[in-house]
């Protein structure tokens, strides 16, 4: 093995890495970072998601933990040979700590670690049977008490929640909730997830009739059970529905449809939740351990407040509302929003032959979804990476390995591209007088997302619409009131309507602990989502990880899970190995807990 090889270099680093931790050498550990370095951790070291900047941060966290964790064995994964570019050598290895087993990544500069990522794989004496440790599933032998697969899971689903508590209970039964619950089976923590619609991906279902998933469909595939070679790459909400039905049927989830949370209070004393739901109009009290609100990141909506509403007499929805445009031929309506679900529904209303216009009050960034796929997520979620060897495991420990801190300047150069390649479409746009955006700094898509979870659209079409009047477009003016029959803009323009739509998203996900909770709760807590980047609607500051997602908060035995289903499949779990810790009475020393700095 050449000595400047790649694999040589990270074996080199790895092994002083672990031999300073295993010594407890804080400063030799410290050493082998460059100035400009990071350090982003799922939970394995710090019993919390975390990214250490700097090497003072990386002291201190070693500092704090370094004891507890007792860290040991780095060693690279002969499986994926490391490389190399541009200066930058990067490479993978496993490692052990006391309680886990961990995986994770290395990028070196000038023989120096750049950035590392840990995450936890498995909790020792804990692992999941699969594999090796497959249940065998049939009961060979004989005995006259014997009872059937089917016999258990019957049981099971009559005394959980009634002669037995669970564990855990997860509010919200939509993708999120779903893949988190797979997950707790699978560690065996007695798990029930509560859900208001009366079948799993009824949130899909019940949605506007055009929508679709934006995503493509390496990108979104859910834990154990990827989607088939033959799916479609934009799967319809209601394929998304019945798949996710058929998982939760057969991943074995104690799913209760039709439930509704009345209530939820936390006993500091007996470290126990009482819940109330309303389970298909019968009461009943839940007293689980720990509470996880799955209720979507896009799950509470904001509907904005106009002088008028109530003197309208036409129709008003929110998004989330909207049946589809099949009742509103020949109608008038006007679409309040700019980004993914004010395109998607303005499209459908103007093939159902609706007259629509589409209201913008505010930059939106605009891509086009072939071109997205392409340069922006075709090296890691596309049938190109998959030949390539690429499986969705790399892809999202790749995608996790880059620091928030730095993730922009990796974007920018993809959005640049991008702006070249279609230029004449957005030439198009503005002519039309659409308002466009590329984000606070350039870097598009994904940093809004991360930063605020809106403004933008991938464009499926609706776009060419707006471009040749097709759907109507204001942009530039606010609302000042609504009349009977119209909406009135604060440029004095009226914009008559049978139908008004509130396409204005969704607020923080502490909203449903303030509903739920109680409004104390929801302000201890804190906002959630954003990485305090101190761009439009994601104040500072610097949190350098989604604040209070699937992590520890400031309420104990309180938990937040959500996001697209990239981040239900990848976050879940390490959600789940923090709830399965915390159920075995295993020692969670909790390093940097999320600090509250915005109530919502």
């Amino acid at each position: 093995m050449l000595e400047d090889s790649p694999h040589t270099k990270i074996d080199t680093v790895l092994g002083k890495l672990s031999r300073a931790l295993e010594a407890g050498d804080i400063d030799a550990a410290v050493n082998l970072f460059q100035a400009d370095c990071y350090w982003r951790d799922l939970v394995a070291f710090t019993w919390n998601l975390r990214t250490m900047e700097g090497q003072d941060q990386i002291r201190d966290m070693l500092s704090s933990q370094l004891a507890a964790i007792k860290p040991s064995r780095f060693r690279q994964d002969e499986k994926e040979p490391a490389g190399g570019s541009d200066g930058v050598t990067e490479g993978w290895f496993e490692f052990e700590t006391e309680l886990a087993r961990g995986y994770g990544h290395i990028r070196l500069k000038n023989g120096l670690i750049w950035t590392l990522l840990t995450t936890m794989s498995e909790l020792k004496g804990f692992e999941e049977p699969k594999g090796l440790r497959r249940p065998l599933g049939a009961e060979h032998g004989h005995n006259r008490d014997r009872k059937t697969w089917k016999e258990k899971r019957e049981a099971e689903a009559v005394e959980l929640g009634y002669t037995t508590q669970p564990y855990v209970l997860i509010i919200g039964g939509g993708q999120g909730g779903i893949a988190l619950g797979a997950r707790l089976r699978q560690l065996g923590v007695p798990t029930i997830i509560v859900e208001r619609n009366e079948r799993p991906g009824d949130s899909w279902r019940k949605r506007y009739k055009s929508l679709c998933l934006h995503d493509p469909v390496w990108y979104d595939h859910l834990p154990y059970i990827p989607f088939p070679e033959n799916w479609p790459i934009f799967a319809p909400k209601d394929k998304v529905g019945d798949w996710l039905e058929m998982y939760t049927k057969v991943m074995e989830l104690n799913y209760w449809s039709s439930t509704t949370c009345k209530s939820a209070s936390y006993d500091e004393d007996t470290k126990e939740w009482t819940v109330v739901v309303d389970r298909d109009g019968e009461e009943v009290v839940l007293r689980p351990k720990q509470l996880v609100l799955a209720t979507g990141m896009s799950g509470k909506p904001n509907i904005p407040t106009f002088k008028g509403q109530d003197v309208f007499k036409g129709e008003q929805q929110h998004s989330s509302q909207h049946p589809g445009p099949d009742a509103y031929k020949g109608k008038k309506v006007v679409v309040i929003g700019s980004n993914n679900s004010a395109h998607d529904i303005c499209a459908a209303l103007w093939e159902g032959g609706a007259d629509v216009t589409m209201l913008q009050r505010s930059s939106t960034h605009i891509v086009r979804s072939d071109t997205l796929m392409d340069i922006g997520l075709g090296d890691l979620y596309s049938e190109r990476a998959v030949a390539s060897g690429m499986t969705t495991r790399k892809a999202d420990l790749i995608f996790a390995s880059l620091p928030y801190r730095i993730m922009h300047e990796f974007q920018i150069p993809l959005y640049d591209k991008m702006r070249e390649r279609d230029a004449d479409f957005y030439a198009d746009l503005e002519k039309a007088g659409f308002l466009l955006d590329w984000g606070a700094d350039g870097s598009g898509l994904f940093m809004k997302y991360l930063r605020r979870g809106s403004g933008y659209y991938i464009d499926v079409g609706a776009c060419d619409l707006v471009i040749d009047g097709s759907i109507k477009l204001k942009s530039g003016s606010g609302v000042s009131h609504l009349t009977e029959d119209a909406v009135v803009l604060e440029d004095g323009t009226e914009l008559p309507a049978d139908l008004v739509i509130y396409a204005t998203g969704y607020g923080s996900m502490n909203g449903w602990a303030a509903d739920l909770i109680s409004r104390d709760v929801a302000d201890k807590v804190g906002k959630c989502w954003g990485l305090g980047s101190d761009t439009p609607k994601d104040p500072g500051p610097w949190e350098g990880e989604q604040r209070n997602m699937w992590k520890p908060t400031q309420q104990e035995a309180l938990w937040f899970h959500g996001g697209n289903l990239h981040q239900s499949r990848h976050y879940s779990q390490y959600l789940s190995l923090q709830l399965k810790a915390r159920m075995e009475a295993l020692t969670t020393p909790v390093y940097g807990l999320q600090e509250r700095h915005h109530l919502s």
